[in-house]
């Protein structure tokens, strides 16, 4: 049974604070942190709310080091790092963490290198919150690499397990899985479908649908060499669901990079880099990239095209995944284009309106920071989060910046958030929340069950007989706080 605790305070570092009202309706920018190499640089990932109810992410490369980080930051801006990669000989705890955590059931969080470990191609680590590292698997470990190289962000399935993928380098790709204690099996090795019809290179992790399936996207292969979306179960069975490019001029959209989300209507959304439309004002020429639907059965709508205007204000080359928030809409960024030159974030209804929320490097210098590679997430305050690779006020990484923490403020509400999604009855929940002192009731669509307030952020409980799937309730002096996806109680 997974176990919660208490969280250590740490030695907090520089942080530089600025505010920006992008517009009339409650919209507000913030940058909470600047990176200058010491404390990290280069932040290509999205962040994670922890039990402490601050957020946890990575930096690609400084430290002490200058091999990379994982790092604690505050709501309110306070930024600490937990560990400097390569602190090991011969960097055994590996070297370039790209992609972001994935907080466990029992409360520590589980992450990937790019580099680095005893086979010099990544690794699959553990990390407590107060800073320990445990190194749980050195990829290249297996003779031509066949456990696979490079590997991405990590998902954690209802069977504890983790469910990961791995770009390649001397293969084309896999999808594997590995126990919290750090035995690993590859479920998949891409371009087993010759020339390549079941894709290669996945970039992105993989999400677990209320199907118990994974989902997930290669950067290229499948028919038309862009790319694919593909279906995999627990035990490895691959199925492609679409191959990009498959429309005139690749309308549909070609190479996604991110991995996809499940909304609440059941279908997947996600990104392709490139693709669309208004080739001619991409570097590629095959388009600025798309936001797309799928559903399960393999039924692609292309929501929106990038660049659907002169110099590209709406942004392009969407880089990063997507965000379902509070208010049902979509949440993303593009990695360039807006006004200023240096992306964007915005926010897309299920009508296909896109709005373009704020665009990066308006403040003099790109002091707000530019490039946003990583994906958004929504704090249970309703705030959104997310980092720049490049920007901000550290002058330490060749003139450009080392990246940024901001917050998006859109006028959402707060909300709770179960961890995990889903479990069998009796099961060990963890609710995480904004001031939850003084909690009077918890509901699982309905049924009461008894709890323990372990923290303003962290509420106990078990999910109680008789629940059935749906809303996570709990009953505050100040009002009643909802999960903001439905808690599926397994069989």
């Amino acid at each position: 049974m997974a176990k919660f605790w208490g969280w250590k305070q740490h030695i907090a570092l520089f942080v530089f604070c600025a505010v920006v009202v992008i517009s009339p309706s409650a919209q507000t920018f913030t940058t909470l942190a600047n990176f200058d190499g010491s404390n990290g640089e280069y932040p290509s990932a999205g962040l994670v709310q922890g039990l402490s109810g601050n957020l946890y992410g990575t930096t690609t490369k400084g430290g002490a080091n200058d091999s990379g980080t994982v790092f604690e930051i505050s709501p309110a801006g306070k930024l600490v790092t937990l560990y400097s990669f390569c602190s090991q000989p011969n960097c055994s705890d590996g070297v370039n963490p790209q992609a972001g955590l994935v907080q466990g059931f029992n409360g520590d969080f589980y992450g990937t290198t790019t580099q680095g470990g005893a086979g010099h191609s990544g690794t699959v680590f553990e990390i407590s919150a107060a800073g320990k590292v445990t190194t749980l698997y050195t990829f290249c470990a297996e003779p031509n690499c066949a456990d696979g190289e490079f590997p991405a962000s990590l998902v954690q399935a209802t069977n504890g397990n983790f469910y990961g993928t791995t770009a390649g380098r001397f293969n084309f790709g896999t999808v594997f899985v590995i126990t919290p204690a750090g035995r690993l099996t590859t479920l998949y090795t891409f371009c087993t479908q010759k020339p390549c019809t079941d894709g290669e290179h996945p970039e992105a992790g993989l999400v677990q649908a209320t199907s118990g399936n994974f989902y997930g996207t290669t950067f290229e292969g499948g028919a038309n060499n862009s790319g694919t979306i593909f279906e995999m179960t627990p035990a490895g069975k691959l199925t492609t669901l679409y191959s990009f490019c498959s429309q005139t001029n690749c309308t549909d959209g070609a190479s996604p990079y991110a991995g996809l989300v499940q909304a609440i209507d059941g279908s997947l959304y996600g990104t392709t880099e490139y693709g669309g439309v208004n080739g001619n004002e991409c570097f590629t020429g095959l388009g600025c990239g798309t936001v797309f639907e799928i559903t399960a059965a393999g039924k692609l709508t292309t929501l929106y095209r990038f660049c659907s205007q002169a110099n590209c204000p709406d942004g392009n080359y969407p880089y990063a995944g997507l965000v379902q928030a509070t208010d049902g809409n979509l949440y993303g960024t593009t990695s360039s284009g807006g006004a200023a030159g240096g992306g964007t974030a915005f926010k897309i209804t299920p009508r296909r309106q896109l709005t373009t929320l704020y665009g990066f490097c308006s403040q003099p210098l790109c002091i707000d920071g530019f490039v946003p590679y990583g994906w958004l997430v929504q704090g249970t305050n309703g705030i959104l989060y997310g980092t720049t690779v490049k920007g901000g006020t550290g002058s330490n990484c060749a003139g450009y910046g080392c990246g940024t923490v901001f917050s998006l403020s859109v006028g959402l509400g707060p909300f709770a958030k179960t961890l995990p999604g889903a479990g069998k009855v009796g099961h060990l929940v963890g609710i995480l929340g904004n001031n939850l002192t003084g909690a009077t009731a918890v509901t699982f669509n309905g049924t009461p069950a008894t709890f323990t307030v372990r923290s303003a952020s962290l509420i106990v409980t078990n999910v109680p007989a008789g629940a059935t799937t749906g809303t996570v309730r709990v009953t505050l002096p100040s009002g009643t706080l909802s999960s903001n996806v439905p808690f599926s109680v397994l069989k």
